[in-house]
């Protein structure tokens, strides 16, 4: 080999080796789960390579958010299918309230150009929201219709334009224009249950494959763990037969179960399940499709959700977010943020003092549980630290001000007003809420430390913990935003089904016990992850 032909050979070794270095840094991997973060009830579809993927917030409002991807990894808010719901006065927070209850499983479908939203808050009246919108990206979702109640329903396009809801065990067909129930139509029991099964087989999700249907479904069987569980059949009548599709108690978590399932423009599937993860709640996590005489089997080849895996698709990292931070400088609040309730318009504003967040005090209220105008967003693991910084100076006797980890069980970081101090306590708040109507019958607070502030502006700082088997929350303050200061206690967070039914959330407070008209500034609220 003469000397041209050995440069020629390591030049071309050369570029090789940095074409497949280069491949191999694009080859991009994620880890379960995909979002670290309550997103649970999930409802899928697609138009294309885009994706829209939808879930329940309950109380909170602006409500049913709308998540976008193109690569079923990195995913950020889109819209939300409404701003307020307005039944009755409980979304007030008055004359109850509406705690676990609200917008729940919603379902989300393509079809024809067009894509529809059916969900059933779970509280009086009892009845069903159908939404539609040209592009779930700008919004403009438009009110089709309110029918009948479904219980964590899967709305469902057949291929001869006939329209059906799928609830637990049961089929209704629509009318063609989902203005209500089809007079005549298909309404009846399309199976039973066997003796295995116990309770609901819940969060209902439909499909349509190579001309047999498919229901996918949670299970909860008797002396064996939670499970994913899918009935097919050739009719959509029936008769259906049923198979466990998964089973796993992934990453030392509790078993995974309820979600949905979706093919890409290259013809794989995917599938989204979500998995309880205490305090932070119902995270989604990522797996393949594999189809196998004809059963749609979730996970890897053994059946078990992977820790990681290749993106399924071409990368697409976009800028958005599912929690974000924010300096409140623009004409709206980032989409991000959802308050407590139907918020109380007149009592907020990003005018009053541009680039604040002005939290005005418009009632009078006893504790955080009835307080209108708290702003929220979710908490993420593995850990996450929040603060915010807040001009206290316009505050009046006996408001109450601050930063939270806020669910059934939350901790307080709390500017209280007396007389003419202001003092930063550290709280634990537990309410009691009546089963049937989630009226507050009372909160049990407990205040674990107490400092006197000197100064009118003030920094609050939550970290969370949601490792396995911790959940916890540490806080801070400063007074200058760079020496912290520890103060009270470390908090136990927990979810509870039977309180407010969600993942804890970070909330930005404040109300008066004593007289309206008070006020706070926030000047920001910054979030970071580890």
């Amino acid at each position: 080999m003469n000397k041209n032909s050995i440069l020629l050979f390591f030049a071309f070794m050369y570029c090789s080796c940095c074409i497949a270095q280069k491949a191999t840094k694009n080859r991009t991997s994620y880890t379960n789960p995909v979002m670290w973060a309550d997103v649970p009830d999930m409802s899928i579809t697609r138009s294309g390579s885009d994706y829209y993927l939808i879930s329940t917030t309950m109380h909170l409002m602006p409500g049913a958010p709308v998540m976008t991807s193109k690569d079923l990894v990195h995913w950020g808010i889109s819209s939300y299918v409404f701003d307020k719901l307005t039944d009755n006065s409980k979304y007030d927070l008055l004359d109850g309230t509406v705690y676990g209850r609200g917008q729940w499983a919603a379902s989300i479908r393509y079809h024809k150009g067009k894509y529809y939203v059916l969900f059933s808050p779970n509280d009086e009246p009892f009845k069903s929201y159908i939404y539609v919108t040209d592009d779930p990206k700008t919004g403009n979702w438009k009110l089709v219709t309110r029918t009948k109640h479904f219980h964590d329903a899967s709305l469902f396009f057949d291929d001869d334009n006939r329209v059906f809801v799928f609830s637990g065990t049961k089929i209704t067909e629509l009318n063609e224009d989902l203005s209500d129930v089809k007079k005549g139509g298909i309404d009846q029991n399309i199976f039973q249950k066997d003796e295995e099964e116990t309770g609901l087989l819940e969060g209902n999700q439909v499909i349509k494959h190579k001309g047999k249907y498919y229901l996918l479904m949670i299970s909860w069987p008797r002396g064996k763990p939670r499970r994913q569980v899918c009935y097919r059949a050739d009719n959509i009548t029936g008769p259906y037969e049923k198979k466990v599709i998964l089973e796993d108690n992934f990453a030392g978590f509790p078993y995974a179960g309820q979600g949905c399932i979706i093919d890409d423009i290259n013809g794989n599937w995917h599938a989204l399940i979500f998995q309880d993860r205490g305090a932070v709640g119902r995270v989604p996590l990522l797996m393949p499709v594999r189809w196998e005489d004809g059963w749609p089997m979730l996970g890897d080849k053994n059946g078990k959700v992977p820790l990681t895996a290749e993106v399924p698709l071409k990368p697409f990292d976009s800028e958005k977010r599912i929690v974000e931070s924010d300096d409140f400088s623009g004409k709206q609040l980032k989409i991000n943020w959802q308050w407590n309730h139907n918020p109380i318009d007149k009592a907020w504003s990003l005018t009053d003092r541009k680039g604040f967040l002005r939290l005005k005090t418009d009632r009078i209220v006893k504790n955080l549980y009835e307080a209108p105008n708290t702003i929220t967003q979710r908490m993420e693991g593995p850990k996450c630290q929040g603060v915010i910084a807040m001009d206290i100076s316009k505050m009046k006797e006996g408001d109450v001000a601050g930063f939270s980890v806020f669910n059934g069980h939350s901790a307080l970081l709390s500017v209280v007003a007396e007389g003419n101090k202001k003092y930063l306590t550290m709280s634990t708040n537990i309410v009691d809420l009546d089963n049937k109507s989630k009226a507050i019958l009372g909160v049990q607070a407990e205040e674990k430390a107490r400092v006197e502030l000197s100064k009118n502006l003030v920094y609050l700082r939550i970290d969370g913990d949601f490792n396995l088997n911790k959940d916890l929350a540490t806080f801070y303050y400063s007074l200058d935003n760079k020496n912290w200061v520890a103060i009270g206690t470390e908090f136990k967070m927990i979810f509870d089904y039977r309180k407010l039914f969600m993942g804890t959330k970070y909330a930005i407070f404040n109300y008066a016990t004593k007289q309206k008209g008070g006020y706070v500034d926030v000047d920001w609220f910054k979030v970071d992850y580890k």
